[in-house]
């Protein structure tokens, strides 16, 4: 008999002000210099000063040098911070790459090295065995769910390519989950990171693998996050649908510890090559992934269908699914999103050697990936 793992370990604190306990809780371990872990954008934003606010009785500083995909440039830019300032611990603030980075800062602020040989699959990979800084997690959008995993997704600074350091000794020891810093999003950036979610929540469902825990969890993902995204994206001020899709960010990321599928390999191909959004190159292959996967397993898409109140059963959940992307302003080809067909050959090379498709329903080879490609142009 196979033996399987299964771990649910993060603590989360979950609801609108969850953002107000946080010094409460590091006080209360006898930490009192946290680096804030931020991107660019938001070191400039009133919603970091804001929290900021909620942060009296520590000597906070801040790193601000996360843009774009994260390099291992800049997880070792903050480890520098890190001892510059004499840190204590870590508060990830931020979207999925500000909190990837956070994740494993404390990795090159405690290690030898570069980030990069921490990597699962480097030839020498080396141990994480010293102590890791204390780390909490506050997402201030609701997509890739990073707070509650165990990977950091970051690229390497030349090749763009993307690689993952995956230890469960990097999972936040709490998060706070806090719609309230997800009101002042942009509906672009709803839609993709929403994406993203419903990706992870369906990707999960579909693979083989054997967790009928992350299964439950995955399918209703699915279902609050079908149900919320479009409000969220419509009447942003909507807490209860904000709410929902936080909420369905962290099932989908909690369900992937099953692992994911072929629509995961594309969009990190595209987000190495072309520099795509995660959550939009997700939205922009999704549906021309899953229309590949349906015979595979069609009984799995009747049940996609049916928690998402999709009439016509599984045949109709992929048309259903194009839609809703439609419906929150993702449109048009990967074309239209820069991609050209001279893109395809080093899309295709990188999307074959990802691991997320080892776990696709339906075996994805090298001619497959270019066929996905191309079809999706």
């Amino acid at each position: 008999m196979t033996i399987t793992n299964f771990s649910f370990p993060t603590a989360i604190k979950f609801g609108a002000g969850a953002r107000k306990l946080v010094a409460k809780h590091l006080l209360a371990q006898g930490l009192k210099r946290p680096l804030i872990v931020t991107d660019r954008a938001l070191g400039a934003l009133p919603v970091l000063a804001e929290f900021q606010t909620h942060l009296a009785g520590l000597d906070v500083a801040v790193f601000s040098g996360v843009f774009g995909n994260p390099t291992c440039s800049q997880v070792m830019d903050g480890a520098a911070a890190y001892k510059a300032h004499h840190a204590d611990c870590v508060i990830g603030f931020g979207g999925g790459a500000a909190l990837d980075v956070a994740k494993v800062v404390g990795i090159a602020a405690t290690h030898e090295g570069d980030i990069l040989e921490y990597v699962w699959d480097h030839p020498q990979v080396r141990p994480i065995d010293k102590p890791l800084p204390y780390f909490v997690a506050l997402p201030t959008t609701s997509g890739t769910g990073s707070e509650v995993g165990r990977s950091s997704v970051v690229s390497e600074n030349d090749t763009h390519l993307k690689r993952v350091v995956f230890s469960a000794k990097i999972l936040a020891a709490c998060v706070f989950a806090d719609p309230e810093l997800t009101l002042g999003l942009p509906a672009a950036i709803t839609a993709a990171t929403g994406m993203d979610a419903l990706t992870h929540n369906i990707e999960s469902y579909l693979s083989p693998a054997y967790h009928p825990l992350c299964d439950g969890i995955a399918l209703e993902g699915t279902r609050i996050a079908a149900a919320a995204l479009l409000t969220a994206v419509k009447d942003p001020g909507n807490l209860q649908a904000r709410s929902d899709m936080m909420m369905a960010s962290m099932m989908g990321a909690i369900a992937f510890q099953k692992d994911l599928g072929a629509v995961h390999s594309c969009a990190h191909a595209l987000g190495a090559v072309c520099d795509l959004h995660h959550g939009l190159a997700n939205a922009l292959m999704i549906d021309t992934v899953l229309a590949w996967n349906f015979e595979t397993v069609p009984a799995k898409f009747d049940e996609l269908a049916h928690v998402c109140g999709v009439a016509g059963g599984g045949k109709a959940f992929v048309p259903w699914l194009t839609a809703l992307k439609h419906s929150v302003g993702i449109t048009g080809t990967l074309a239209a999103h820069g991609v050209n067909s001279d893109n395809i050959p080093r899309l295709v090379e990188i999307a074959v050697n990802d691991i997320c498709h080892q776990t696709n329903p339906r075996p994805c080879t090298a001619a497959d990936f270019e066929r996905l490609f191309q079809a999706a142009m």
